[in-house]
Protein backbone atom coordinates (compact mmCIF):
# COMPACT_ATOMS: atom_id res chain seq x y z
CA UNK A 1 0.00 0.00 0.00
CA UNK A 2 1.05 3.85 -0.59
CA UNK A 3 0.26 6.89 1.28
CA UNK A 4 -2.37 6.75 4.19
CA UNK A 5 -3.60 10.48 3.77
CA UNK A 6 -4.63 11.96 7.42
CA UNK A 7 -6.56 14.62 5.75
CA UNK A 8 -8.18 16.25 2.67
CA UNK A 9 -4.95 18.77 2.50
CA UNK A 10 -2.65 15.71 1.99
CA UNK A 11 -4.10 14.66 -1.02
CA UNK A 12 -4.83 17.79 -2.17
CA UNK A 13 -0.99 18.23 -1.86
CA UNK A 14 -0.28 15.15 -3.72
CA UNK A 15 -2.03 16.21 -6.74
CA UNK A 16 -0.66 19.72 -7.04
CA UNK A 17 2.95 17.99 -6.85
CA UNK A 18 1.97 15.77 -9.76
CA UNK A 19 0.30 18.18 -11.96
CA UNK A 20 -3.05 16.85 -11.53
CA UNK A 21 -4.86 19.96 -9.77
CA UNK A 22 -5.97 23.58 -11.03
CA UNK A 23 -6.29 26.20 -9.14
CA UNK A 24 -9.12 28.59 -10.52
CA UNK A 25 -8.34 32.89 -9.30
CA UNK A 26 -10.78 34.41 -11.01
CA UNK A 27 -14.37 34.47 -9.08
CA UNK A 28 -16.67 31.99 -10.54
CA UNK A 29 -20.40 31.48 -9.96
CA UNK A 30 -22.09 28.83 -7.26
CA UNK A 31 -25.03 29.13 -9.33
CA UNK A 32 -24.38 27.03 -12.81
CA UNK A 33 -21.15 28.31 -13.65
CA UNK A 34 -18.84 25.62 -11.80
CA UNK A 35 -21.29 22.98 -12.86
CA UNK A 36 -20.49 24.32 -16.44
CA UNK A 37 -16.57 24.40 -16.56
CA UNK A 38 -16.78 21.05 -13.98
CA UNK A 39 -18.76 19.04 -16.80
CA UNK A 40 -16.29 19.99 -19.22
CA UNK A 41 -13.52 19.13 -17.98
CA UNK A 42 -14.82 16.06 -16.27
CA UNK A 43 -15.85 14.81 -19.53
CA UNK A 44 -12.11 15.77 -21.26
CA UNK A 45 -10.60 13.85 -18.46
CA UNK A 46 -9.20 17.07 -17.15
CA UNK A 47 -7.30 17.58 -13.78
CA UNK A 48 -9.07 18.34 -10.05
CA UNK A 49 -10.07 22.08 -9.77
CA UNK A 50 -9.84 24.38 -6.42
CA UNK A 51 -11.83 27.49 -6.92
CA UNK A 52 -9.90 29.98 -4.73
CA UNK A 53 -12.54 33.05 -5.46
CA UNK A 54 -16.12 31.79 -5.06
CA UNK A 55 -18.60 34.41 -5.27
CA UNK A 56 -20.70 34.81 -2.18
CA UNK A 57 -18.11 32.43 0.23
CA UNK A 58 -14.81 32.85 1.43
CA UNK A 59 -14.07 29.64 1.39
CA UNK A 60 -12.45 26.99 -1.48
CA UNK A 61 -14.34 25.16 -3.31
CA UNK A 62 -12.63 21.66 -4.67
CA UNK A 63 -14.42 19.15 -7.18
CA UNK A 64 -13.39 16.15 -9.58
CA UNK A 65 -10.71 15.20 -7.19
CA UNK A 66 -11.52 11.78 -7.81
CA UNK A 67 -12.28 11.85 -11.32
CA UNK A 68 -9.45 9.82 -13.20
CA UNK A 69 -8.19 6.11 -12.62
CA UNK A 70 -4.88 7.40 -11.40
CA UNK A 71 -6.51 9.65 -9.20
CA UNK A 72 -9.02 7.04 -7.72
CA UNK A 73 -5.81 4.85 -7.34
CA UNK A 74 -3.93 7.63 -5.17
CA UNK A 75 -6.88 8.17 -3.21
CA UNK A 76 -6.77 4.51 -2.01
CA UNK A 77 -3.25 4.70 -0.94
CA UNK A 78 -1.95 2.50 -4.17
CA UNK A 79 -0.59 3.06 -7.76
CA UNK A 80 -3.13 0.55 -9.53
CA UNK A 81 -6.67 -1.02 -8.15
CA UNK A 82 -5.46 -4.38 -8.37
CA UNK A 83 -3.21 -3.87 -5.77
CA UNK A 84 -6.03 -3.67 -3.53
CA UNK A 85 -7.86 -6.40 -5.67
CA UNK A 86 -5.54 -8.41 -4.74
CA UNK A 87 -4.94 -7.69 -1.36
CA UNK A 88 -8.44 -8.15 -0.51
CA UNK A 89 -8.38 -11.78 -2.22
CA UNK A 90 -4.99 -12.91 -0.11
CA UNK A 91 -7.22 -11.84 3.27
CA UNK A 92 -10.14 -13.52 1.89
CA UNK A 93 -7.76 -16.68 1.15
CA UNK A 94 -6.53 -16.84 4.60
CA UNK A 95 -9.78 -16.57 6.15
CA UNK A 96 -11.86 -18.74 4.33
CA UNK A 97 -8.70 -20.99 3.52
CA UNK A 98 -6.77 -24.15 5.36
CA UNK A 99 -4.59 -23.13 8.10
CA UNK A 100 -0.89 -22.57 7.48
CA UNK A 101 1.23 -25.68 8.58
CA UNK A 102 4.56 -24.04 8.91
CA UNK A 103 5.61 -21.37 11.65
CA UNK A 104 6.10 -18.76 9.05
CA UNK A 105 2.73 -19.51 7.56
CA UNK A 106 0.95 -18.96 10.92
CA UNK A 107 2.88 -16.11 12.05
CA UNK A 108 2.03 -14.47 8.72
CA UNK A 109 -1.42 -14.91 9.62
CA UNK A 110 -1.39 -14.20 12.90
CA UNK A 111 0.41 -10.12 11.98
CA UNK A 112 -2.65 -9.97 9.33
CA UNK A 113 -4.77 -10.43 12.12
CA UNK A 114 -3.34 -7.83 14.19
CA UNK A 115 -3.06 -5.28 11.83
CA UNK A 116 -6.89 -5.93 10.78
CA UNK A 117 -7.68 -5.33 14.29
CA UNK A 118 -6.27 -2.18 14.67
CA UNK A 119 -8.27 -0.32 11.83
CA UNK A 120 -11.23 0.47 13.91
CA UNK A 121 -11.84 4.18 14.07
CA UNK A 122 -9.67 6.09 17.33
CA UNK A 123 -11.13 8.61 19.33
CA UNK A 124 -8.88 11.96 19.95
CA UNK A 125 -9.88 14.69 22.15
CA UNK A 126 -8.51 17.60 20.24
CA UNK A 127 -9.27 17.77 16.42
CA UNK A 128 -8.90 20.20 13.52
CA UNK A 129 -12.16 20.04 12.93
CA UNK A 130 -13.26 21.99 15.97
CA UNK A 131 -10.55 24.84 15.51
CA UNK A 132 -13.69 27.02 15.06
CA UNK A 133 -17.32 26.20 15.74
CA UNK A 134 -20.52 27.95 16.25
CA UNK A 135 -23.69 25.88 18.66
CA UNK A 136 -25.65 29.35 19.11
CA UNK A 137 -26.47 30.77 15.93
CA UNK A 138 -25.13 28.11 13.26
CA UNK A 139 -25.55 28.87 9.59
CA UNK A 140 -25.39 27.35 6.24
CA UNK A 141 -24.53 30.86 4.55
CA UNK A 142 -20.92 31.04 4.76
CA UNK A 143 -21.15 27.56 2.82
CA UNK A 144 -20.35 28.25 -0.99
CA UNK A 145 -23.23 25.47 -1.61
CA UNK A 146 -23.57 25.17 -5.56
CA UNK A 147 -26.92 25.16 -7.62
CA UNK A 148 -25.86 22.22 -10.33
CA UNK A 149 -28.55 21.99 -12.89
CA UNK A 150 -31.07 24.45 -14.36
CA UNK A 151 -34.04 22.88 -12.87
CA UNK A 152 -32.34 21.64 -9.42
CA UNK A 153 -34.57 22.57 -6.56
CA UNK A 154 -32.30 24.51 -4.99
CA UNK A 155 -28.79 24.37 -4.23
CA UNK A 156 -27.05 21.32 -2.99
CA UNK A 157 -24.66 19.69 -1.05
CA UNK A 158 -23.44 16.76 -3.47
CA UNK A 159 -20.46 14.89 -1.65
CA UNK A 160 -21.45 15.20 2.41
CA UNK A 161 -20.73 12.11 4.40
CA UNK A 162 -23.92 11.27 6.19
CA UNK A 163 -23.33 9.92 9.93
CA UNK A 164 -26.16 7.87 11.69
CA UNK A 165 -26.77 5.65 14.66
CA UNK A 166 -29.56 2.98 14.49
CA UNK A 167 -31.77 4.34 17.06
CA UNK A 168 -32.00 0.54 18.20
CA UNK A 169 -28.57 -1.24 18.30
CA UNK A 170 -26.42 1.84 18.22
CA UNK A 171 -24.54 1.08 14.62
CA UNK A 172 -23.35 3.42 13.02
CA UNK A 173 -23.61 4.20 9.50
CA UNK A 174 -21.40 6.91 7.19
CA UNK A 175 -23.22 6.93 3.63
CA UNK A 176 -23.17 9.82 0.75
CA UNK A 177 -26.99 11.27 0.65
CA UNK A 178 -27.45 14.62 -1.38
CA UNK A 179 -28.70 17.77 1.03
CA UNK A 180 -30.48 20.09 -0.30
CA UNK A 181 -30.46 23.82 0.92
CA UNK A 182 -33.76 24.88 2.39
CA UNK A 183 -32.61 28.11 4.35
CA UNK A 184 -29.42 28.63 6.51
CA UNK A 185 -30.51 26.33 9.26
CA UNK A 186 -32.54 22.98 7.16
CA UNK A 187 -31.65 20.69 4.54
CA UNK A 188 -33.30 18.21 2.62
CA UNK A 189 -32.27 14.94 3.54
CA UNK A 190 -32.47 12.35 0.33
CA UNK A 191 -32.31 9.01 2.63
CA UNK A 192 -32.79 6.57 0.03
CA UNK A 193 -34.92 3.74 0.80
CA UNK A 194 -32.38 0.83 0.59
CA UNK A 195 -29.71 3.03 2.43
CA UNK A 196 -28.03 2.09 5.82
CA UNK A 197 -29.42 6.20 6.50
CA UNK A 198 -32.72 5.20 5.24
CA UNK A 199 -32.99 2.19 7.83
CA UNK A 200 -32.18 4.26 10.95
CA UNK A 201 -35.19 6.79 9.86
CA UNK A 202 -37.30 4.11 9.65
CA UNK A 203 -36.19 2.85 13.18
CA UNK A 204 -36.50 6.53 14.48
CA UNK A 205 -40.45 6.55 13.31
CA UNK A 206 -40.91 3.05 15.56
CA UNK A 207 -39.22 5.03 18.54
CA UNK A 208 -40.94 8.22 18.06
CA UNK A 209 -37.73 10.06 18.79
CA UNK A 210 -35.59 12.94 17.18
CA UNK A 211 -32.49 11.36 15.14
CA UNK A 212 -29.07 13.27 15.12
CA UNK A 213 -26.81 13.59 12.83
CA UNK A 214 -23.73 15.02 11.43
CA UNK A 215 -22.03 15.88 8.02
CA UNK A 216 -18.84 15.81 7.65
CA UNK A 217 -17.90 17.89 4.09
CA UNK A 218 -13.81 16.83 3.22
CA UNK A 219 -12.59 14.47 4.66
CA UNK A 220 -9.50 11.94 4.05
CA UNK A 221 -10.20 10.21 0.57
CA UNK A 222 -10.01 6.82 1.30
CA UNK A 223 -13.45 8.00 3.97
CA UNK A 224 -14.62 9.83 1.17
CA UNK A 225 -14.49 6.97 -1.14
CA UNK A 226 -15.45 4.39 1.92
CA UNK A 227 -18.82 6.33 2.50
CA UNK A 228 -19.68 6.05 -1.25
CA UNK A 229 -19.43 2.18 -1.20
CA UNK A 230 -21.69 -0.50 -0.95
CA UNK A 231 -20.83 -2.19 2.20
CA UNK A 232 -22.83 -4.96 3.32
CA UNK A 233 -24.93 -3.91 6.44
CA UNK A 234 -22.76 -5.18 9.15
CA UNK A 235 -19.51 -3.59 8.17
CA UNK A 236 -18.79 -0.11 9.53
CA UNK A 237 -17.26 2.60 6.63
CA UNK A 238 -14.99 3.75 9.10
CA UNK A 239 -13.51 0.37 9.52
CA UNK A 240 -13.88 -0.07 5.86
CA UNK A 241 -12.22 3.12 5.48
CA UNK A 242 -9.30 1.68 8.16
CA UNK A 243 -8.57 -1.02 6.28
CA UNK A 244 -8.84 0.89 2.95
CA UNK A 245 -5.60 3.48 4.42
CA UNK A 246 -3.91 0.95 7.07
CA UNK A 247 -4.07 2.75 10.30
CA UNK A 248 -6.96 4.08 11.85
CA UNK A 249 -9.45 6.67 11.42
CA UNK A 250 -9.22 9.82 13.63
CA UNK A 251 -12.72 10.75 15.37
CA UNK A 252 -13.48 13.60 17.85
CA UNK A 253 -16.75 14.08 19.72
CA UNK A 254 -19.14 16.05 18.31
CA UNK A 255 -20.13 19.52 20.09
CA UNK A 256 -24.05 19.01 19.81
CA UNK A 257 -24.83 15.28 18.99
CA UNK A 258 -23.74 12.68 20.97
CA UNK A 259 -21.63 11.55 17.09
CA UNK A 260 -17.70 10.84 16.81
CA UNK A 261 -17.13 12.67 13.55
CA UNK A 262 -14.19 12.98 12.00
CA UNK A 263 -11.43 14.60 13.32
CA UNK A 264 -9.84 15.70 10.33
CA UNK A 265 -12.62 17.18 8.65
CA UNK A 266 -12.68 19.98 6.67
CA UNK A 267 -16.39 21.07 8.05
CA UNK A 268 -19.24 19.78 9.99
CA UNK A 269 -22.57 19.90 10.00
CA UNK A 270 -24.65 18.77 13.35
CA UNK A 271 -28.29 18.59 13.81
CA UNK A 272 -31.24 16.12 13.66
CA UNK A 273 -34.14 14.81 11.58
CA UNK A 274 -37.71 14.53 13.29
CA UNK A 275 -39.40 11.21 12.30
CA UNK A 276 -42.41 12.74 11.46
CA UNK A 277 -41.59 15.27 9.24
CA UNK A 278 -40.86 15.79 5.56
CA UNK A 279 -40.25 18.12 2.79
CA UNK A 280 -40.61 18.25 -0.70
CA UNK A 281 -37.17 17.55 -1.89
CA UNK A 282 -36.02 17.83 -5.73
CA UNK A 283 -35.92 18.30 -8.37
CA UNK A 284 -32.18 17.14 -8.79
CA UNK A 285 -30.01 16.66 -12.13
CA UNK A 286 -28.77 13.55 -11.03
CA UNK A 287 -26.44 10.08 -12.59
CA UNK A 288 -28.66 9.17 -14.25
CA UNK A 289 -28.68 11.61 -16.68
CA UNK A 290 -32.12 12.61 -15.95
CA UNK A 291 -33.56 14.79 -13.11
CA UNK A 292 -35.03 12.69 -10.46
CA UNK A 293 -37.91 14.67 -9.47
CA UNK A 294 -39.35 15.91 -6.52
CA UNK A 295 -40.82 13.79 -3.20
CA UNK A 296 -41.14 14.26 0.48
CA UNK A 297 -37.64 13.56 2.02
CA UNK A 298 -36.73 14.05 5.79
CA UNK A 299 -35.72 17.69 7.09
CA UNK A 300 -32.46 17.97 8.59
CA UNK A 301 -32.28 21.17 11.57
CA UNK A 302 -29.17 23.03 12.38
CA UNK A 303 -27.55 22.90 15.45
CA UNK A 304 -23.27 23.76 14.89
CA UNK A 305 -21.32 24.00 12.15
CA UNK A 306 -17.82 23.33 13.29
CA UNK A 307 -14.76 23.63 10.83
CA UNK A 308 -10.79 24.59 10.40
CA UNK A 309 -9.90 28.03 10.19
CA UNK A 310 -9.00 27.81 6.48
CA UNK A 311 -11.64 25.05 5.47
CA UNK A 312 -12.06 23.42 1.89
CA UNK A 313 -15.28 22.88 0.65
CA UNK A 314 -15.77 19.69 -1.27
CA UNK A 315 -18.82 19.27 -3.66
CA UNK A 316 -19.13 16.80 -7.00
CA UNK A 317 -21.49 16.90 -10.14
CA UNK A 318 -23.38 14.02 -11.50
CA UNK A 319 -25.16 13.61 -14.81
CA UNK A 320 -24.94 12.35 -17.82
CA UNK A 321 -21.66 10.38 -17.92
CA UNK A 322 -18.96 10.18 -17.86
CA UNK A 323 -18.34 12.19 -14.60
CA UNK A 324 -16.53 11.99 -11.36
CA UNK A 325 -18.45 9.61 -10.40
CA UNK A 326 -17.63 7.23 -12.71
CA UNK A 327 -14.02 6.39 -11.59
CA UNK A 328 -15.65 6.06 -8.05
CA UNK A 329 -17.91 3.36 -9.72
CA UNK A 330 -15.31 1.71 -10.72
CA UNK A 331 -12.93 1.74 -8.09
CA UNK A 332 -15.83 0.02 -6.39
CA UNK A 333 -16.03 -2.32 -9.35
CA UNK A 334 -12.21 -3.60 -8.90
CA UNK A 335 -12.03 -3.41 -4.79
CA UNK A 336 -15.07 -5.43 -4.69
CA UNK A 337 -14.89 -8.45 -7.06
CA UNK A 338 -13.64 -10.60 -4.99
CA UNK A 339 -16.12 -10.48 -2.44
CA UNK A 340 -18.85 -11.17 -5.22
CA UNK A 341 -16.81 -14.39 -6.10
CA UNK A 342 -17.53 -15.43 -2.59
CA UNK A 343 -21.03 -15.76 -4.26
CA UNK A 344 -20.44 -16.32 -7.54
CA UNK A 345 -17.14 -18.23 -7.53
CA UNK A 346 -16.98 -19.54 -11.54
CA UNK A 347 -16.72 -15.65 -11.87
CA UNK A 348 -13.74 -14.76 -13.98
CA UNK A 349 -14.15 -10.83 -14.16
CA UNK A 350 -16.81 -8.43 -14.05
CA UNK A 351 -17.12 -5.00 -16.13
CA UNK A 352 -20.07 -2.47 -14.91
CA UNK A 353 -19.98 0.31 -18.29
CA UNK A 354 -19.64 3.64 -17.23
CA UNK A 355 -22.14 5.35 -19.98
CA UNK A 356 -24.54 2.01 -18.61
CA UNK A 357 -24.52 4.19 -15.43
CA UNK A 358 -23.09 1.10 -13.34
CA UNK A 359 -26.36 -0.20 -11.93
CA UNK A 360 -27.99 -0.64 -15.29
CA UNK A 361 -25.46 -3.38 -17.36
CA UNK A 362 -23.45 -5.81 -15.29
CA UNK A 363 -21.15 -7.59 -17.80
CA UNK A 364 -19.22 -11.00 -16.57
CA UNK A 365 -17.43 -13.65 -17.63
CA UNK A 366 -17.09 -17.01 -16.32
CA UNK A 367 -15.24 -20.76 -16.39
CA UNK A 368 -18.73 -22.62 -17.95
CA UNK A 369 -18.75 -26.44 -17.14
CA UNK A 370 -21.64 -27.06 -17.31
CA UNK A 371 -25.69 -26.12 -19.07
CA UNK A 372 -27.78 -23.81 -17.79
CA UNK A 373 -24.67 -21.79 -15.85
CA UNK A 374 -24.69 -18.57 -17.18
CA UNK A 375 -28.17 -18.38 -16.27
CA UNK A 376 -27.25 -19.57 -12.72
CA UNK A 377 -25.20 -16.65 -12.45
CA UNK A 378 -27.43 -14.37 -13.48
CA UNK A 379 -29.86 -14.99 -10.34
CA UNK A 380 -26.36 -15.30 -8.37
CA UNK A 381 -25.90 -11.54 -9.91
CA UNK A 382 -29.24 -10.30 -9.25
CA UNK A 383 -28.73 -11.33 -5.26
CA UNK A 384 -25.43 -9.67 -3.89
CA UNK A 385 -25.91 -6.83 -2.80
CA UNK A 386 -26.59 -3.65 -4.67
CA UNK A 387 -26.03 -5.64 -8.02
CA UNK A 388 -30.12 -6.42 -7.05
CA UNK A 389 -30.55 -3.67 -8.85
CA UNK A 390 -28.58 -4.13 -12.14
CA UNK A 391 -31.02 -3.95 -15.58
CA UNK A 392 -28.83 -6.29 -17.92
CA UNK A 393 -26.56 -8.92 -17.03
CA UNK A 394 -24.32 -10.17 -19.93
CA UNK A 395 -22.83 -13.24 -19.47
CA UNK A 396 -19.82 -14.12 -21.73
CA UNK A 397 -16.85 -17.35 -21.80
CA UNK A 398 -13.58 -16.66 -19.50
CA UNK A 399 -11.55 -16.16 -22.90
CA UNK A 400 -13.62 -12.79 -23.48
CA UNK A 401 -12.15 -9.76 -22.00
CA UNK A 402 -15.01 -7.81 -20.27
CA UNK A 403 -13.28 -4.46 -20.56
CA UNK A 404 -13.32 -4.93 -24.25
CA UNK A 405 -16.80 -3.85 -25.08
CA UNK A 406 -15.88 -3.95 -28.89
CA UNK A 407 -15.54 -7.95 -27.70
CA UNK A 408 -18.50 -8.01 -25.70
CA UNK A 409 -20.88 -6.74 -28.30
CA UNK A 410 -19.32 -9.14 -31.17
CA UNK A 411 -19.57 -12.27 -29.03
CA UNK A 412 -23.25 -11.12 -27.88
CA UNK A 413 -24.47 -10.56 -31.70
CA UNK A 414 -22.47 -13.58 -32.78
CA UNK A 415 -23.17 -16.27 -29.79
CA UNK A 416 -26.80 -15.59 -28.94
CA UNK A 417 -30.27 -16.88 -30.12
CA UNK A 418 -32.63 -14.31 -28.85
CA UNK A 419 -35.22 -17.31 -28.94
CA UNK A 420 -33.16 -19.61 -26.23
CA UNK A 421 -30.65 -17.33 -24.84
CA UNK A 422 -32.81 -14.61 -22.63
CA UNK A 423 -33.29 -15.01 -19.10
CA UNK A 424 -36.08 -12.46 -17.79
CA UNK A 425 -36.71 -11.77 -14.25
CA UNK A 426 -38.14 -9.10 -11.90
CA UNK A 427 -36.96 -7.29 -8.52
CA UNK A 428 -36.00 -4.45 -7.05
CA UNK A 429 -34.83 -1.51 -8.81
CA UNK A 430 -33.09 1.31 -7.68
CA UNK A 431 -34.93 4.55 -6.44
CA UNK A 432 -33.73 6.67 -9.36
CA UNK A 433 -34.97 4.44 -11.57
CA UNK A 434 -37.47 6.14 -13.17
CA UNK A 435 -38.22 3.60 -16.73
CA UNK A 436 -39.93 1.02 -14.40
CA UNK A 437 -43.94 0.69 -14.45
CA UNK A 438 -43.55 0.35 -10.70
CA UNK A 439 -42.03 2.71 -9.02
CA UNK A 440 -38.83 0.58 -6.84
CA UNK A 441 -40.20 -2.66 -8.65
CA UNK A 442 -38.95 -3.72 -12.67
CA UNK A 443 -37.94 -6.37 -15.19
CA UNK A 444 -34.11 -7.43 -15.55
CA UNK A 445 -32.87 -9.20 -18.49
CA UNK A 446 -29.97 -12.00 -18.71
CA UNK A 447 -27.96 -12.28 -21.95
CA UNK A 448 -26.13 -15.88 -21.82
CA UNK A 449 -23.67 -15.02 -24.75
CA UNK A 450 -20.94 -17.92 -23.91
CA UNK A 451 -20.94 -20.85 -26.19
CA UNK A 452 -23.89 -23.38 -25.74
CA UNK A 453 -23.73 -27.50 -24.92
CA UNK A 454 -25.81 -29.51 -26.71
CA UNK A 455 -28.39 -29.91 -23.05
CA UNK A 456 -28.78 -26.42 -23.59
CA UNK A 457 -30.43 -26.93 -27.08
CA UNK A 458 -27.60 -26.76 -29.29
CA UNK A 459 -27.13 -29.68 -30.74
CA UNK A 460 -24.83 -29.00 -33.92
CA UNK A 461 -20.41 -28.92 -33.04
CA UNK A 462 -20.16 -25.25 -31.95
CA UNK A 463 -17.39 -23.41 -34.73
CA UNK A 464 -14.18 -22.42 -34.54
CA UNK A 465 -13.15 -18.77 -34.16
CA UNK A 466 -11.02 -17.48 -36.80
CA UNK A 467 -7.43 -16.76 -35.12
CA UNK A 468 -4.06 -17.00 -36.87
CA UNK A 469 -1.31 -19.34 -36.11
CA UNK A 470 1.04 -17.64 -33.66
CA UNK A 471 4.11 -18.66 -35.80
CA UNK A 472 3.07 -16.36 -38.14
CA UNK A 473 1.92 -13.60 -35.92
CA UNK A 474 5.50 -13.74 -34.74
CA UNK A 475 6.66 -13.57 -37.70
CA UNK A 476 4.39 -10.72 -38.78
CA UNK A 477 5.97 -8.77 -35.87
CA UNK A 478 9.14 -9.22 -36.15
CA UNK A 479 9.28 -8.33 -39.66
CA UNK A 480 6.60 -5.13 -39.20
CA UNK A 481 8.84 -2.41 -39.98
CA UNK A 482 10.12 -3.58 -43.00
CA UNK A 483 6.99 -3.91 -44.71
CA UNK A 484 7.36 0.24 -45.14
CA UNK A 485 3.56 0.40 -44.51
Amino acid sequence: MGVAFTNLREFLDLLEERDELRRIRVEVDPHLEITEIADRVMKAGGPALLFENVKGSDIPFAINLLGSPQRMAWALGMEEWSELERRLDDLLAMAMGPPPKSLLGKLQVLNEIIKVGRIGPREVSNAPVHEVFDTENPSLAELPIPTCWPLDGGPYITFPLVLTHDPLTGKRNVGLYRLQKFDNRTLGMHWQRHKGGAEHWRRSKETRRRMEVAVAIGADPTLMYAASAPLPPDIDEMVFAGFLRGAPVETVQAKTVDIKVPAHAEIVLEGWVDPSESRLEGPFGDHIGYYSLAEPFPVFHLTAVTRRRDPVFVSTIVGVPPMEDAWIGKATERLFLPLVRLFVPELVDMNLPVHGVFHNFCIVSINKRYPGQARKVMHGIWGVGQLMFTKYVIVVDHDVDVQNLKEVMWRVGANTDPARDLEQARGPMDHLEFATTTEHFGGKLGIDATRKMPEEGFPREWPPEIRMDDEIVKLVDERWLSYGI
